[in-house]
């Protein structure tokens, strides 16, 4: 465990090696107005932060750099310190009265820009969802839509043209009917198939809910949710080759979005910021980077995770606020979603 002191040195380290890119000597940190210790107490701690594996030197006689191990000594001190945000990073989210898909699209493009870094955002699975809500509209007199609500928040929508003017009474009597069969059943094509043949209707009311049908047992998808992915040039900026030497793999790793998704899901019962730096990363392609998450979802549950990519070599602050706030953005929304 450090201590007090050598906490302090090593964030000065992080900080200025952040902001410059090439390794703090011990006459810089030294120089550092809150430091109250001597340049020999400085070069002292600096050795025993060194020896501990918090930094190391890239050259014999060059300064020093954080590791993997002395990134995540200083994330837990920002954490244990409940970073808050200094800045107004909020989405808008719980404003917006949008579909799941325009969300999350949302979502991760002001992520991406709030952090400069580049910005995942995975969905609700609706697999493993329940339906919360159906609505049948009557929008033109041959033209009914059908919007089927998840537990997840997902929300989906049909339209279907008939060859003459629906009954209006008859599409009010469908969403009624289609609530009453099928609110609170898992999402899968078999059971809700099952759910809408029911031989004590009518034919003509039987024959309407089997033309819309389709809309409901086509709604299985995926276990493991979708991944949205924005920001991947701001990797790809020259000012950050030094950072990034193998960005290609990482790439490469990044377009392969079924890895991402089970790295990230594997996160989705933590209650707080989970990160990975460097080597700590469970995919090898991506020990090279800092993966910084959070879950969102209701109070009983986690739905999905906010996440942002970047070089060892970042802001952590800035990101673990921004991300922490894009969880929160997530969770008004989806409880508002749910809730309606």
């Amino acid at each position: 465990m450090l201590s007090e002191r050598q906490e302090l040195i090593l964030g000065l380290v992080v900080d200025a090696y952040r902001e410059t890119g090439r390794p703090v000597g011990s006459k810089a940190i030294a120089e550092d107005p809150r430091l109250e210790w001597g340049a020999s107490t400085v070069r002292a701690e600096l050795a025993a932060l060194e020896a501990g594996g918090y930094l190391t030197h890239p050259h014999t006689s060059a300064g020093r750099v954080p590791t993997d191990l002395g990134y995540r000594q200083y994330v837990e001190s920002l954490k244990s310190r409940a970073v808050t945000s200094t800045t107004s990073t909020s989405l808008g989210l719980s404003d917006l009265r949008r579909e799941v898909d325009e969300a999350m699209q949302e979502a991760t493009s002001a992520l991406a820009q709030m952090t400069d870094l580049l910005a995942l955002v995975v969905a609700p699975p609706i697999g493993t969802a329940r339906i919360h809500r159906v609505e049948a509209l009557l929008l033109q007199p041959e033209v009914v839509m059908v919007i089927v609500i998840s537990s997840a928040g997902d929300v989906t929508r049909r339209a279907f043209t008939f060859s003459s003017p629906v009954d209006p009474g008859l599409v009010e009597w469908a969403s009624s009917y289609l609530n009453e069969s099928l609110t609170g059943i898992d999402l899968g094509a078999r059971r809700i198939a099952s759910r809408l043949g029911d031989p004590s209707l009518g034919p003509l009311e039987s024959a309407f809910i089997e033309q819309l049908a389709p809309a409901l047992v086509d709604l299985e998808q995926s276990a493991e949710g979708t991944l949205y992915v924005d920001g991947a040039s701001r990797l790809l900026d020259q000012r950050r080759a030094s950072d990034l030497p193998r960005i290609d793999r990482l790439m490469n790793t990044l377009e392969e979005k079924a890895t991402v998704l089970r790295m990230m899901r594997s996160a989705i019962d933590e209650r707080s910021v989970f990160l990975w730096i460097g080597a700590e990363n469970p995919q090898p392609e991506l020990q090279d980077v800092t993966v910084i998450g959070a879950n969102y979802g209701l109070a009983h549950r986690n739905l999905g995770s906010v996440g942002v990519v970047g070089p060892t070599r970042m802001d952590y602050e800035r990101a673990i606020t921004s991300v922490n706030e894009a969880a929160r953005e997530l969770s008004r929304y989806f409880e508002f979603v749910y809730d309606s």
